[in-house]
């Protein structure tokens, strides 16, 4: 039986979508397939994040930023994620009409101000938000999620 494909969708596919493609992968990652995908993608991910997730022991160096127009015709998604306002409204129809769609809003890293440790804070604030909301799904999911921060 092949794994139910989870895609985590925002606007620049440098932040948001990609803590939380590490975050399930630690999380539960031996029951999904997990993508994250971005509709205007930025190219790559903020050090800031890719910082606020070493910390926590998840490594997103082999992560990159991408276009979601890179699964359109090629990939079924089972579960669909906006992660950002922007990408639930600019999402093309098709994704937002596979399986099941949920949008979770979290403030946009890209877009915090400030030195580096100002930035890298308010990032590790949304990191924690986005383990808490996949925590909740996992639980409506009947999952249990791993405690890799212990691991």
């Amino acid at each position: 039986m092949s794994k139910p494909k989870v895609l985590f969708l925002c606007t620049g596919n440098s932040a948001r979508s990609q803590m939380a493609e590490g975050l399930l992968r630690a999380l539960a990652g031996e029951y999904f397939e997990i993508f994250s995908a971005g509709t205007e993608p930025k190219g790559s991910i903020l050090p800031e994040v890719e910082e606020a997730m070493r910390e926590v022991g998840i490594d997103i160096s082999l992560q990159w930023s991408k276009s979601v127009m890179e699964y359109m015709g090629k990939v079924n998604f089972g579960y669909v994620v906006t992660v950002c306002s922007d990408a639930e409204e600019n999402c093309p129809a098709v994704f937002l009409n596979m399986g099941m769609h949920e949008h979770w809003p979290f403030d946009d890293p890209a877009k915090f101000s400030g030195d580096d440790e100002t930035r890298l804070t308010s990032t590790r604030r949304v990191r924690d938000q986005i383990e808490d909301r996949l925590r909740l799904w996992l639980k409506e999911q009947n999952i249990t999620p791993h405690d890799y921060r212990q691991m």
